[in-house]
């Protein structure tokens, strides 16, 4: 059996039976005016984070969501675009597609503004999707990912890369951990399939957005997920993974490398009331500017007694340098 098989099977029994525990669970529920989550939703909130922002869903964005569990995100996508098919759900799980309906006939006996047409659920697999390019404005995935392998992945990045729009973006949640795995964690198929075994470190996340051509990355959260200890696993010392959120837009490829958004931040302290790098960067004097790491590294080049750069705090929520 393949591991997307086993995969498959988990998500299908998920779909049957709600467990409450199963894989991640940690994705927040966001409290909005009017908006209501039906019990059945929260039960089958199988992500590790969020991939619902106001600011990246202003203007009715056309939204695609992949991998829809119970339905709660894609609700909560529906909040921001109240138009008939405005956000696109796609699952290859029969189960969970016909799950997904029936908790989003429930969440309309609870929100008077909320109408299934909203979503147009689609059965369709992550590494070919059913959508046409450059037509999505918002795309999102929450914990599905780090399932794939290596090949499989990249396949599923650059997916979603042919569907946005240019500019659109590409918002995740995701585990990761930094610590190496041994193979027999690695290959175990059903903790692949529970969100802990395909756990790449956070610059290899990261270089598989670039790779497939996204010009900035943001890395929003970063926050503590689980524990593999050699009692309860495979391993002989204790694995530590955490959860990041990542916004991957689909900006030009600078000609320089890709900016990418680390939490970093650059505060001038010197005489004048401004530092200008000749280079599209200016700093008003005590003022903490963000910065992507290219602009960081290229700052601290500099060698100057006048210019502190923050360390990465790994969470950005926008402006800045770029």
């Amino acid at each position: 059996m393949s591991y997307l098989k086993t995969t498959h099977n988990v998500y299908k029994e998920a779909a049957l039976t709600p467990d409450v525990g199963l894989c991640c669970t940690t994705n927040p529920i966001w409290e909005l005016p009017g908006l209501k989550i039906p019990k059945i939703m929260q039960e089958m909130n199988y992500g590790c984070g969020s991939t619902v922002h106001a600011r990246d869903l202003t203007n009715n964005p056309k939204m695609l969501y992949v991998g829809v569990g119970g339905g709660m995100e894609l609700l909560q996508f529906s909040y921001f675009n109240r138009e008939i098919g405005g956000v696109i759900g796609i699952d290859v799980v029969d189960e969970m597609l016909k799950a997904s309906r029936k908790n989003f006939k429930e969440a309309e006996t609870i929100n008077p503004w909320f109408k299934s047409e909203f979503i147009d659920l689609k059965k369709g697999d992550a590494l070919s999707l059913p959508v046409e390019d450059n037509s999505i404005d918002v795309a999102a995935q929450n914990c599905l990912f780090n399932i794939f392998k290596a090949e499989d992945l990249k396949k599923a990045i650059s997916e979603m890369y042919r569907v946005l729009k240019p500019h659109g973006r590409l918002v995740m949640s995701d585990p990761t951990c930094e610590q190496p795995m041994n193979d027999i964690l690695r290959n175990d198929e059903r903790l692949r399939a529970l969100c802990l075994s395909g756990s790449l470190p956070i610059n290899d996340y990261i270089k598989m957005l670039t790779d497939a051509g996204f010009g900035t990355i943001e890395i929003r959260a970063r926050k503590p997920y689980r524990i593999l200890d050699p009692k309860n696993y495979p391993t002989d010392e204790l694995i530590y993974i955490e959860s990041i959120e990542v916004a991957a837009i689909k900006d030009p490829m600078p000609e320089d490398g890709p900016c990418v958004f680390t939490g970093k931040a650059a505060i001038y302290f010197g005489d004048s009331g401004y530092f200008d790098d000749k280079k599209g960067h200016i700093l008003l004097k005590n003022q903490p500017l963000a910065i992507c790491d290219k602009t960081a590294n290229a700052l601290e080049s500099l060698n100057r007694d006048d210019i502190f750069i923050s360390k990465s705090t790994y969470h950005y929520d926008g402006g800045g340098c770029c």
